[in-house]
């Protein structure tokens, strides 16, 4: 008899088990009157403390402590000047026609040896000028309306990515 008794415990154990497991009586009630399943709601999902790799990251925030360490760009102490900038753009890198009427809007700032330059085009839109290099060997590394490029995002000191890319990053009144 106790194999009968043993079998009609585990039986009634599994009936009060196996009850408990059917619908919450919430979605019950809601889906008597559809044919519809319910979407049930799923938990957020942990935020990683670890950035993910192969993106890059924000450029820092906050001024250094000093002027010309790459965080800011600043006036160009020794150079290139407007003329010369301009000239890169006409010349070799044949961005604008030598006829087309242009003046400098905003004299280079410079971070190590980048420089971000904003020309005034006639009946054009401003001309934003990133380029690299010293004064006599300048390398144009893009101009137009958006310069904000791989290369000037991924090579760029900070300085001249937050120009570039925000629009932000001189150093009033340097």
């Amino acid at each position: 008899m106790p194999t009968t008794f043993s079998r009609m415990l585990a039986l009634s154990l599994l009936t009060v088990v196996l009850g408990g497991c059917g619908a919450p009586p919430e979605l019950e009630q809601q889906s008597a009157g559809r044919s519809t399943p319910t979407a049930t709601a799923v938990p957020p999902a942990t935020a990683s403390p670890t950035p993910p790799t192969g993106l890059p990251l924000p450029p820092p925030t906050g001024l250094p402590s000093t002027p010309g360490s790459g965080a800011v760009a600043v006036a160009c102490r020794n150079g290139p000047s407007g003329e010369q900038v301009l000239r890169l753009v006409r010349g070799s890198a044949g961005v604008l026609p030598g006829d087309t009427g242009v003046r400098v809007r905003s004299a280079p700032l410079c971070t190590d040896d980048w420089q971000y330059t904003v020309l005034a085009v006639s009946g054009y839109e401003d001309l934003t000028v990133v380029s690299q290099g010293r004064p006599g060997a300048l390398r144009l590394v893009t101009a137009g309306t958006d310069v904000c490029t791989i290369e000037v995002r991924t090579a760029a000191p900070t300085g001249i990515r937050t120009l570039a890319c925000d629009g932000t990053g001189g150093l009033p009144g340097a």
